[in-house]
């Protein structure tokens, strides 16, 4: 790669560390410009790279939300532990499955969570008058850990997202604190991910590393002005990044 190259990943990463740190989906910046610098790159390889940059940019948003932000530890951890196996399980499938078929589904998912949240606008902007009872937060902290880490490890791009919008409507958290809880969840599957790609061998890690810095940079950037802005700004970006990624996949898929 020559100097050009290396500009255009590096600004890639920052990028998306503050998207991901505001509301997710970093992976939809990253990804493919991995693909059009490096077009011969395998698909494990450029996920296993994109991890480092990944897990680096989530563990520096969760220390960030965590000055400010009250986290209930024993409900996370246990919930970015379920993330990481199953991610570690999806990336081990990434090689069974044609990536194709998923771009479509991911379409749908996202056009109806820029339809909900727009038909919606009370969602994520207030806390719950009624807080969920115990027993269904277990269940769906649980859930969206082991079926969106799944699906982190098998292409990743809108994890944070999808957590932030489940957390969101199915607890009735505020965009905020679900941002601080999907970044405790999303960094246990981006580890996951990452140590059986590392384990297999497809990690570019001098690029990796770099891009990691990159990634920290931006993260600590969207952090610091999802809390300062609030729930609102936090909602305008999220369907400004949910609209971009339906326009990036189908552009991708139909082009």
């Amino acid at each position: 790669m020559d100097v050009g190259d290396w500009s255009v990943l590096l600004t890639a990463a920052t990028a998306a560390g503050w998207v991901d740190a505001v509301v997710g989906g970093g992976g939809l910046i990253v990804l493919p410009t991995l693909f059009v610098v490096l077009p011969g790159l395998a698909p494990q390889t450029a996920l296993g790279t994109n991890k480092i940059a990944a897990f680096s940019g989530t563990t520096a948003a969760v220390i960030t939300f965590a000055r400010r932000v009250p986290m209930r530890w024993k409900l996370l951890i246990p919930g970015a532990v379920i993330a990481a196996i199953a991610a570690a399980c999806g990336s081990a499938l990434v090689a069974l499955i044609d990536r194709k078929y998923f771009i479509p589904i991911v379409m749908v998912v996202l056009i109806g969570v820029a339809i909900f949240v727009t038909l919606r606008p009370s969602v994520g902007v207030t806390m719950a008058t009624h807080p969920p009872t115990r027993r269904k937060t277990l269940l769906v902290v649980g859930l969206a850990a082991g079926l969106i880490g799944l699906y982190d490890g098998v292409l990743g791009p809108g994890t944070g997202t999808f957590l932030i919008i489940t957390f969101a409507t199915m607890l009735g958290t505020e965009f905020v604190r679900a941002a601080a809880m999907a970044k405790v969840i999303n960094c246990g599957s981006n580890l996951g991910s990452l140590i059986f790609l590392a384990s297999t061998g497809h990690v570019l890690w001098a690029l990796g590393l770099s891009m990691a810095v990159a990634n920290v940079a931006g993260s600590i950037v969207g952090s610091r002005m999802a809390l300062a802005k609030g729930a609102g700004f936090v909602r305008i970006v999220l369907l400004v990044v949910v609209v971009a990624m339906v326009i990036r996949l189908g552009w991708q898929q139909f082009a």
